[in-house]
């Protein structure tokens, strides 16, 4: 029995054995601390892998939870207005508590807050009068550019409105680092901020104080499965030793560094790591061919799995529909309700079935590949003239032979048609994968407008291009390959 059980302690272990994945919310901050994190633990003599910009809390915390990753920042506000709701964020024994009874672990705080506020440009700010949130009340033709996630969660917009009575006439929901833009365009006159954005500087704002103590208690935490401890304890006891280590003024210039003087999140953890903590951590940036090289791996790995799974699907169910008229309109009705759902959306309801990463990027690709393939091999099908079928059943052929030697040959044209479309879509929807950790080319576009560097988005909006253009051209290819010359267009 001692022997059995330990067997079984070991085949557990081996099951759990892996790299440690720590991931990162998709802002400057959040993948900084994800870096800190990442190297601190590749120091201690761990495999670490880092899932940047993956979303906001409700992403974070279901991967978290279902084990997809390992650890993440968070803050100690966040947490009480959208994990634990209703707990004391200054009551650390009792947030502690209340994770731990879902399996989570947290360390002490790292040394920084990083609170909410409201921000309008210094001049604006002069010369409304502009120094607290109830000054807003008297301003309601100002227009308010905020985040997505400020927006919806509980201790963000909805509340302050309510707390300080304002009715703007104009409010927008708009990526944290775009609010900047509209912001310094004049397009917009007030956004949400995190006191410890290096753009406030930059961007000559005035942080509007929180007069009512609306916003509660953030300093910044990490979140890490309890299981860490017995699977890596190395990295889970570097984990618990940032705590303190960083402070604001420290935070701020590692965004700044980031923000303004273009380093990237790697060398600034790397750099904070060697000089505060004598960590020995490493920054090894790959060169932008090796980066797109991994990053086209990554996308055609996502388009042609889903792709080839389409086409094994939704084939066999076109013939069908074609055959059942009735119930092929409702075949046709269900693809058509899938490609109808919003990629972000379909992506997030995924995610606490397959995790992150791959799974829920491919799956979301694969639905909305069925229609048009379902509904060109409909089509192909049910264009074949009459006079052909009965040459087919002349000859006496079985319905099997005569779906495969005879219709699906003459609906080729139309169901390669269907194929090409899905396959274009999915060349540029997969780029949505970068925002559940799936990589691609959406990874350099997503990281480009975070910094607003034109040269980041190309690196991926580019060769997604160009893979596009490719796929178009492959099919050309097949088409001509195995569709007869008298049934090819023109």
């Amino acid at each position: 029995m001692k022997r059995l059980a330990l067997t079984l302690a070991f085949t557990l272990t081996a099951c759990h054995a892996g790299p440690v994945r720590v991931g990162s919310k998709n802002f400057t901050e959040g993948v900084l601390l994800g870096e800190v994190a990442t190297q601190v633990c590749g120091a201690a003599g761990e495999h670490v892998e880092h899932r940047r910009q993956l979303g906001g809390t409700a992403v974070l915390w279901r991967a978290l939870r279902a084990g997809s990753i390992d650890a993440y920042a968070e803050y100690t506000g966040t947490i009480t207005a959208e994990i634990v709701r209703g707990a004391d964020p200054a009551d650390l024994p009792a947030l502690r508590r209340a994770l731990s009874a879902q399996g989570i672990a947290m360390t002490a705080p790292l040394g920084f807050e990083n609170t909410f506020a409201l921000g309008v440009p210094e001049g604006l700010a002069a010369a409304r009068g502009l120094a607290t949130i109830t000054d807003l009340r008297a301003h309601p033709d100002l227009t308010l550019a905020l985040s997505h996630e400020f927006i919806g969660r509980a201790d963000g917009w909805p509340g302050l409105r309510s707390a300080y009575g304002l009715a703007p006439r104009d409010v927008r929901g708009m990526d944290h680092d775009l609010a900047y833009r509209a912001l310094a365009s004049g397009a917009a006159h007030v956004t949400d901020l995190y006191s410890t954005d290096a753009e406030i500087a930059s961007n000559h704002l005035r942080a509007l104080r929180d007069d009512r103590h609306y916003f509660p208690d953030y300093r910044a935490v990490i979140l890490y499965r309890a299981d860490l401890a017995a699977r890596s304890p190395a990295c889970a006891r570097a984990l618990d030793a940032l705590a303190g280590r960083i402070d604001a003024p420290t935070m701020i210039a590692m965004n700044a560094a980031v923000r303004v003087s273009r380093r990237t999140e790697s060398d600034v953890a790397a750099e904070f790591l060697s000089t505060r903590l004598r960590a020995g951590a490493t920054a090894a940036e790959p060169s932008r061919i090796a980066r797109i090289a991994a990053r086209t791996w990554e996308h055609l790995a996502m388009v042609l799995s889903s792709l080839l799974a389409a086409i094994a699907c939704a084939v066999p169910l076109g013939v069908f529909a074609a055959r059942r008229p009735r119930v092929g309109s409702l075949v046709l009705g269900a693809a058509g309700v899938l490609q109808t759902i919003p990629s972000l959306a379909l992506l997030v309801l995924l995610i606490p079935l397959l995790g992150i990463g791959v799974g829920p990027a491919v799956a979301a690709l694969f639905l909305y590949s069925l229609l048009p393939v379902v509904q060109n091999t409909v089509t192909g099908l049910r264009g074949i003239a009459p006079s052909l079928r009965e040459s087919a059943e002349a000859l006496g052929l079985p319905p099997r032979a005569k779906l495969l030697r005879v219709e699906l040959p003459l609906a080729m044209p139309s169901i390669l048609a269907g194929v090409r479309t899905a396959a274009v879509i999915s060349v540029g929807t997969a780029t949505l994968g970068a925002l559940v950790g799936a990589g691609g080319y959406g990874q350099p576009i997503m990281t480009g407008i975070r910094l607003d560097s034109t040269a980041t988005i190309l690196e991926g909006a580019v060769p997604a291009a160009v893979l596009a253009l490719v796929t178009q051209a492959v099919f050309g290819w097949l088409e001509r390959r195995l569709v007869p010359r008298g049934l090819r267009d023109g």
